[in-house]
């Protein structure tokens, strides 16, 4: 029975490229915050390594500053990410870089999914959610509640508070349609748009976008307020876990 299943899951399994932009300045952090160490482990090579220990994803492309292009590349050969295929430039945006990254996806891939390389702990059960998902809904995105309630400030300085009930904060990996990822992006290049969020790409061109249950410990990395936690976080678990 498990020999059929697993079976099942190879005639129904879709070929997903991984595109991790890594291209960022790192402003609010003062410092490379992909180069910074959790347990002993860069911060870009945690993300990496839990993309290469899920099943679903094939081939895994890094987006990176042309500075770092012989720096990611050897990170990932000693580092053990073996379905890294490319490493290439990004552009003067996030929306330019995942692009980039896009374009160079093995055309063999029906799923493209898009991760932030500050997120070093999506785990396996979030990514293979997302993946699977997109066959389906094209356009897909794990989501956390907010705790917080918030405001939206309005030009004329006035405010409206949301329904918390209804306001969800996106993760990455977002999973995505090949072809409709690639037109979302290319579209919102050559229309001079930039999106920090890949699904408002998809969401330009008129695909909706289906949630799926994030994960409080895919903590993006942005500002020094959020090394302690992730080093708490690291301490916990296995690298790529």
């Amino acid at each position: 029975m498990p020999k059929i299943s697993k079976r099942l899951r190879k005639l129904s399994h879709k070929y997903c490229s991984a595109v991790v932009v890594a291209a960022g300045s790192s402003q609010r952090m003062g410092e490379n915050k992909l180069t910074l160490e959790l347990g002993g482990v860069p911060v870009l090579l945690r993300s990496l390594l839990c993309l290469e220990r899920c099943a679903e994803i094939d081939e895994i492309i890094v987006v990176t500053q042309p500075e770092s292009l012989s720096a990611v590349s050897r990170m990932c050969k000693n580092g053990g990410v073996t379905k890294a295929t490319k490493v290439v430039c990004g552009g003067e945006t996030r929306t330019h870089s995942a692009l980039s990254g896009v374009c160079a996806a093995n055309r063999k891939a029906r799923i493209i999914c898009i991760h932030d390389a500050a997120r070093p702990f999506a785990s396996d059960e979030l990514i293979t959610a997302a993946v699977r998902a997109a066959a389906d809904y094209k356009s897909v995105a794990p989501a956390v509640p907010v705790k917080d309630t918030i405001r939206i400030v309005c030009g004329d300085g006035s405010a409206e508070t949301p329904d918390r009930e209804t306001v969800f904060a996106m993760q990455t990996p977002q999973a995505f349609d090949a072809d409709i990822i690639r037109a979302a992006l290319t579209a919102a290049v050559q229309g001079g748009q930039s999106f920090t969020d890949d699904c408002a790409a998809a969401e330009a061109i008129g695909v909706t976008t289906h949630l799926t249950r994030g994960d409080e410990d895919n903590i993006k990395l942005t500002t020094p307020l959020d090394i302690p936690l992730a080093e708490a976080i690291a301490a916990g678990r296995s690298v790529g876990e």
